[in-house]
C-alpha cells in the first residue's frame, strides 16, 4: 500500500475516528498515499482491524484508544505519535456523534455530550497537536465538520451548533497559526453512507421516509460515499492544498447549492 511517491509519502497522519466510516476511509488513502497513520478510537477492536487492514497492504500504522473528551489520552496521544512517529505533519478530526433531537424536549446532558464530542475534541486536539507541528516545521489540520455546520436542519440544534462550532474554530486557528506554517481547513460534507448515518436514521419513527427525503435535497440524487470525502481529506492534507487555509471544502453532492 505504501507508496514511496505518494501525495503524502514521508509525512505522519494522526487520524481519529478511525474505527470507520470517514476516518477509516482517509485513514485508508493517506496510508496508500505513503503517510505514516496514527489511528485513534474508542472502538478498540474495530480500530485494530482497520489498522490490521492497512498494514496488510503494506502501509505504515499504529493504533490506539482513545476518547477525544478525555484532555489527559490526547497528551499521550500524540506524544506517542511523536515517540513512534518522529513527527506530526498532520492531523484528521473525524470522531464524531450524530443524532436528532427536538429543541424543546432535549436534556442539557445531550446538549454537552453533542458539544464536548463534536467541538471540545477538535479544541483539544489541535492545543496539544499544534505545538509538535509548530516544532516540526508545520503541516496541515483537517476538521470534519459537516453541511449542517453551514446550514440549519429541524431537529438537529445541538448537532448543528456543534459543527457551526468546528467550522469557526478552524477559520480563527487558521488565522492565528499561518505564522507556523500550520494550515487549517474544515470538510463539509453532505449526507454519506457511513454507520453514524444509518443509526441516526434508525433512531427516529420515520427513517426510512426521512432517508427517500434527504436523497432529494442532495442535487446528484444520491447520497455521498465515503471514499469520495476521503479524497478531499487527501487532498488539504497534501502540498497540492498549499494556498488554502481558513477554507471550507464543501463535498455534498450540490445540497447546499440550492
Amino acid at each position: 500500500m505504501a507508496n514511496s511517491k505518494g501525495r503524502v509519502a514521508g509525512k505522519v497522519a494522526l487520524i481519529t475516528g478511525g474505527a470507520s466510516g470517514l476516518g477509516a476511509e482517509s485513514a485508508r488513502l493517506l496510508a496508500a498515499e505513503g503517510a505514516s497513520i496514527m489511528l485513534t478510537d474508542r472502538a478498540a477492536e474495530a480500530g485494530q482491524a482497520v489498522a490490521d487492514e492497512i498494514a496488510a497492504a503494506g502501509g505504515k500504522v499504529h493504533f490506539l484508544t482513545q476518547d477525544v473528551v478525555d484532555e489527559a489520552r490526547w497528551i499521550e496521544v500524540v506524544a506517542e505519535t511523536k515517540k513512534r512517529f518522529g513527527r506530526l505533519d498532520i492531523l484528521v478530526n473525524s470522531a464524531g456523534i450524530g443524532g436528532f433531537s427536538e429543541l424543546m424536549t432535549m436534556g442539557l446532558a445531550d446538549w454537552r455530550n453533542m458539544i464536548a464530542v463534536n467541538l471540545d475534541s477538535i479544541f483539544l486536539s489541535m492545543r496539544y497537536s499544534g505545538p509538535v507541528m509548530a516544532e516540526g516545521g508545520g503541516g496541515s489540520i483537517i476538521n470534519l465538520s459537516s453541511i449542517l455546520g453551514k446550514v440549519g436542519t429541524p431537529g438537529a440544534s445541538h448537532y448543528c451548533a456543534s459543527k457551526g462550532g468546528v467550522l469557526m474554530l478552524t477559520k480563527a486557528a487558521a488565522l492565528e497559526w499561518a505564522p507556523l506554517k500550520i494550515r487549517v481547513n474544515s470538510v463539509h460534507p453532505g449526507y454519506i453512507e457511513t454507520a453514524m448515518v444509518q443509526n441516526a436514521l434508525r433512531e427516529i419513527p420515520n427513517g426510512n421516509e426521512m432517508r427517500d427525503q434527504l436523497i432529494t435535497k442532495h442535487a446528484l440524487g444520491r447520497l455521498g460515499m465515503a471514499h469520495e470525502i476521503a479524497e478531499g481529506v487527501l487532498f488539504l492534507a497534501s502540498d497540492a492544498s498549499s494556498f488554502m487555509t481558513g477554507a471550507e471544502l464543501v463535498i455534498d453532492g450540490g445540497y447546499t447549492a440550492a
